[in-house]
């Protein structure tokens, strides 16, 4: 069956793969609760009955707000079968980008995931004369519940007119409002069709190794573009879907769930090598070298493959004593890590694959769908440093300023009422122009060397990408985030936030007395292994490029902390103006 709207999925799924109880699963008081396919429809056809019984007409932005759960799925089929478009929320912004995002979006209808976000918006809705209903997944009080609004649906007298609503839905026709989680000024709408989101998950349906008895574990943010794009790919494919209950229960619903695949993001990946490095640090005499040994090996492995045989020998050898032990701890079973949102660093890509962990790295944007290249098994087209050759139906091409350009089918319809903004990045050739700035390869893959807006000139005339260093700086366990500065200054420098936790450990090592962060990020000597580390990096970088000054920041960045977005990148604009002080006491004792 040919795939022409989103929710075509459903019956797709229910005519082409065997039964199976866990199309679905989310967990609950500790317990895994599954769906069927059928029960997957009955959900997401009392969804389209009850909206259609509100007034939803076609057309209509219905708003949710909500952690993954199997729920977020019946939704969203369910607001597409009534011929409505979804408007997926972070969960996690602030409650001026809800009032900005509802007012501007004018729905009539939120669903909320419970009492903790009902309190984020709860301020700003008597502001909002569009909104009329709020109707939450679980109990709260005062709000109508999602369960009771199923229930009731389900008899409702409405299978003729959501039928027909269906049929009138175009391929491009506007399935989701995205509004992109900017690092500067307001949010912007961005409007997706079906053959956006359809063409680009078709597309890289051929890069995953299996199909229906595959798992795959989602805990990414659904309202995200990436992981929605590839949980729709999980529904094409057959594959069961898993929602982890929360960050912090990855690790266990890994281990628990042993899936096949999962996405991520550079920084969950970076966490999770630097905690197996904190273990290997415990570790005594032979069994310490061993595994460091291991480590070195894992660090030069071929990203392909492709190791010249005594080399291959030392490495079976360490994944025998070492690295099958990585490979266990996180499941036994995977076949596919997708990473994407930032860039990854290298040396992570050969780690992970030489511990039979396959991470594949993609690029792209809300704006477009969002996959614009991605690495596979295709010749080619896996190269550590760069996120693959283009997608399949995908042209991109770079500007003679060095900016990345795509076109394609997956490239959006546009911004929500703003054709003007819309009009400045995709030109009348169809051309959207990425805003960041990149290089094809020889071999065809490409390479992302930062943000257009981002490259700043040093007051010498030398242009620095600051995410470039940046990106090489994070790759030390010492460091958690980092933000280079120094525009119209003689030299670069960086803020550095440390990984605290690492930095626990090895004071523990050293047996430097630990007080609080605010302390040991002022102590001469916690300065001085800092600077150490990051002379390290600054030999892999040119001159001009060379972070000459650092300061530490007694804090960690976060996106409750508002300096970086849901996606986890730096809000600069943000951090500059936080620190702003600091970074004059910088350049002012020692720029000319």
């Amino acid at each position: 069956m040919e795939v022409k709207r989103l929710f075509d999925l459903l019956p797709r799924y229910a005519s082409s793969f065997r039964p199976k109880d866990d199309v679905l699963a989310g967990k609950s008081d500790g317990e895994w609760k599954k769906y069927d396919i059928q029960a997957y429809i009955r959900q997401a056809e009392a969804v389209a009955f009850a909206l259609i019984d509100m007034g939803i007409r076609p057309g209509d932005n219905v708003a949710t707000i909500m952690n993954n759960r199997p729920e977020w799925n019946f939704l969203d089929m369910g607001i597409l079968m009534a011929g409505a478009v979804h408007v997926p929320i972070y969960p996690t912004i602030t409650e001026a980008d809800y009032d900005y995002i509802l007012r501007h979006a004018g729905t009539p209808v939120v669903f909320v995931g419970g009492n903790e976000i009902y309190r984020k918006i709860v301020g700003v809705l008597p502001r909002i004369e569009s909104v009329k209903q709020v109707i939450s997944i679980d109990a709260v009080e005062d709000l109508g519940r999602f369960s009771d609004m199923v229930g009731r649906a389900a008899t409702l007298p409405y299978r003729e007119e959501m039928q027909a609503r269906m049929d009138a839905v175009k391929t491009d026709d506007v399935a989701t409002i995205v509004y992109t989680s900017g690092t500067t000024g307001n949010p912007k709408g961005v409007m997706l069709t079906h053959a956006n989101l359809i063409s680009n998950f078709i597309a890289v349906s051929y890069i995953p190794t299996f199909g229906e008895e595959g798992r795959a574990l989602s805990f990414l943010p659904l309202c995200h573009v990436y992981e929605r794009m590839l949980v729709y790919l999980y529904q094409y494919l057959g594959i069961s879907v898993y929602y982890a209950e929360n960050l912090a229960t990855v690790g266990d619903n890994v281990r628990e769930v042993k899936p096949d695949m999962m996405s991520a993001v550079p920084r969950f990946l970076e966490k999770v090598f630097d905690r197996i490095l904190t273990q290997g640090r415990k570790l005594k005499g032979v069994k310490r070298m061993i595994f460091f040994w291991a480590v070195s090996i894992a660090e030069h492995y071929n990203e392909t493959g492709h190791n010249p045989w005594h080399f291959s020998i030392r490495h079976r050898l360490a994944d025998k004593l070492v690295l099958s032990k990585w490979r266990a701890a996180l499941g036994g079973n995977f076949k596919i890590i997708v990473s994407g949102s930032a860039a990854l660093q290298p040396r992570l890509v050969k780690v992970y694959r030489a511990a039979g962990l396959p991470v594949y790295e993609g690029y792209g944007l809300t704006e477009t769908s969002p996959v614009v290249a991605v690495t596979s098994t295709d010749p080619n087209g896996l190269r550590a440093g760069t996120v693959g050759p283009p997608l399949r139906g995908v042209e991109v091409r770079i500007a003679g300023d060095g900016e990345i350009l795509a076109r394609g089918p997956n490239i959006m319809k546009g911004y929500y009422k703003e054709p003007e903004l819309t009009a400045q990045v995709i030109d009348s050739d169809g051309w959207f122009h990425t805003g960041d700035v990149g290089m094809i390869e020889p071999e065809g893959q490409l390479r992302i060397t930062g943000r257009k807006k981002e490259i700043f000139k040093t007051s010498l005339g030398k242009y620095i990408a600051p995410e470039l260093i940046e990106n090489k700086l994070k790759s030390s366990s010492f460091i958690d985030n980092a933000m280079v500065v120094g525009e119209n200054q003689r030299f670069a420098a960086a803020l550095i936030v440390p990984d605290f936790a690492h930095l626990k450990s090895w004071c523990r090592i050293k047996e430097i007395p630990y007080t609080t962060d605010e302390e040991m990020v002022k102590m001469e000597r916690i300065r001085r292994r800092f600077i150490k580390e990051v002379d390290r990096y600054n030999h892999e970088l040119g001159s001009a490029e060379q972070v000459r000054k650092i300061e530490l920041i007694p804090r960690e960045w976060s996106v409750n902390g508002g300096e970086l977005t849901p996606t986890l990148k730096l809000k600069r604009n943000v951090v500059t103006e936080r620190y702003q002080e600091v970074i004059d006491r910088i350049f002012g004792n020692g720029a000319k």
